[in-house]
This record gives structure tokens, sequence and C-alpha cells, in this order.
């Protein structure tokens, strides 16, 4: 079975990440533009962090079999900055029609504060302008009304449901969001948050339609290989596979396909790996054999 994990912060994982990762069947991951976990001081650390997920992240994922996307925005937390938030503001469409780029996000709310509502108002204005998708980040507190909320703005500024994907959902959320026809993510960590047990329940009272499971991966504690760690669960619950492969796979797929930048064909008909190649005269490899792949797929050690 293939997976998508379609919220994912490669940038703070390490090359054996990928390798676990692509050995489990992960094909794809959508790295969604978020914090440091302190706070930048100038535009210029945005800037080059931008760089990263549209260049050297997608070039590293790469040289291990994985199809690399992401999303830019201005994350809630950094939004209450409002001098750094309107030099944000203004790189935000430098980036965000890159090659890759499937959607503005992750924004939306933390405290929901107004600085948070006018950035991600603005956000959403630009999404609309550039007729793009939005990944929406629901806040950790008081998070049903700030999914709530989260839905209203969306459809205040004009934005269809199909439009949008609503991450980091929980039991409270979860019958809101799909009744209002959004798509509803589910971000899967080891202890906290949504578990993988949870998250089997969710699909047999639910089903699969419109259902997204991803890892959220990141400089926490946090497990890259959620996604078909789940899968493997659900089946073993006797989820049906259908149902497995739906929300583990396909539904991102089909709600990330919208954007005209990620194709089930980028990774079934990739071009072969050759961790010969450079980025910017860098390689992943700090002076190890490098990995070439035969046309027939077969991995070989360059001597």
């Amino acid at each position: 079975m293939m997976f998508i994990d379609p919220h994912i912060h490669m940038s703070s994982r390490t090359t054996d990440d990928y390798q676990m990762m692509r050995q489990a069947g992960i094909v794809a991951v959508i790295e969604p533009a978020f914090w440091f976990g302190q706070p930048r001081t100038s535009v210029g650390s945005y800037q080059d962090y931008f760089s990263s997920l549209v260049g050297w992240e997608r070039f590293r994922a790469a040289q291990f079999g994985i199809k690399h996307y992401c999303t830019i925005g201005l994350n809630s937390k950094e939004a209450n900055n409002e001098p750094l938030a309107e030099q944000v503001m203004e790189l935000l469409p430098l980036y965000a029609c890159k090659e890759g780029v499937v959607a503005i996000g992750e924004i939306g709310y933390d405290d929901m504060t107004p600085a948070e509502d006018k950035y991600f108002r603005l956000q959403l204005e630009l999404a609309k302008e550039l007729d793009m998708l939005v990944m929406i980040h629901t806040p950790h507190r008081d998070k049903k009304a700030g999914t709530s909320r989260s839905m209203d703005v969306c459809l205040e500024h004009g934005l269809k449901p199909s439009q949008v994907i609503v991450d980091h959902n929980n039991e409270e959320t979860v019958q809101e969001v799909l009744e209002r026809g959004f798509w509803a993510a589910f971000t899967i960590y080891p202890n906290t948050k949504m578990g993988n047990a949870r998250m089997v329940e969710i699909v047999r009272q639910y089903g699969c339609d419109r259902i997204i499971v991803d890892s959220s991966a990141d400089w926490g504690v946090s497990d890259p290989l959620a996604v078909p760690k789940t899968a493997r669960l659900m089946l073993d619950r006797g989820i049906p596979e259908a149902d497995v492969r739906a929300v583990c796979y396909e539904n991102a797929l089909l709600a990330y396909s919208q954007s005209g930048q990620m194709k089930e064909s980028d990774w079934l008909n990739p071009s072969p790996i050759d961790q010969r190649q450079l980025f910017n005269g860098n390689s992943v490899l700090r002076g190890q054999k490098p990995v070439v792949e035969t046309p027939a797929r077969e991995y070989a050690l360059i001597e």
C-alpha cells in the first residue's frame, strides 16, 4: 500500500526519517510552512525558510525517492508580531506560485487575537486572488470554537469548502467540518492531540469521505511513520482496505491535486534516484557512496 503524508515538517527531520518513510511506503509528502519553535526576528529568516521549502527540501526528499510539496503562509502564532507579519505578507505572493506549492497554509488561529484574524483574512484573500487551496491550522485551545470560526471566515471570504483542508481535528470538531463540506484532516501524535487508536474509531463512525490522516511530525515528540502505522492498525481492527487507502492516500491526492501541482504520475513514473546530483554544490551524502537507480528501479552503489 502506498501512503501520502500531507502534513509533515521535514525541515525538522533527518535523512534517516526519509529512508524509513520510503521503506514504509510513503511516496509523497506535503510540508506546511510553520514556526521554528522560537520567534523569528526578521523577515530574512522567513525568506530563507520559504526558499528552502521550494528548493533544498524538494531536492533532499527526491534523493530518497519521495516527492515533496509544500504550502506557503504566515503561521497564526507569528501573525501577532505585526511589524514582521506586514513584511511576510509582501513575501507570500513571490513564493505562492512556485513549483510544488499546493496551498496557502498552514494559517488560521492560535489564540484567536485580532492580529491573527487580520492576517488570516488577508491570506484568504490572497488564496482567493490566486485561486489556491487553503490549509487551516485549528487552535489547540478552545478548538471547537476556533474550528467553527475558521470555517465561518473562509465562507465569508468566498472560498468553497472543497478548497479548504481543515487540519488538527478531533472528536469535537469532525462532525461539523464534514457536515459543512470541508476536508477534515487529523494529525496523529504519539501521546497527545489525536492518537491512531482514536483515529480508527473516527473512521469507523464517520467513514472515509473527505477524511485525511497525517503526522504533523516536526521538531517535537512526533512520529514520521504515523500514517502507515495508523493504516496498519485500521486494517488490524477491521476497517476495510478501501477505506484505509482513502484516508491514508487517495483523499490527500484528491484534495491537493486541485492545485494543479500534485499528480499521481509524479511518483508512479518518477525519475530514477541519482545521489550523485548536487543542489547548489551540496550533497546529502557527506562523502558516502551514492545510490543510483537503474532503469528497472533497482538500487546500485557506485564505487
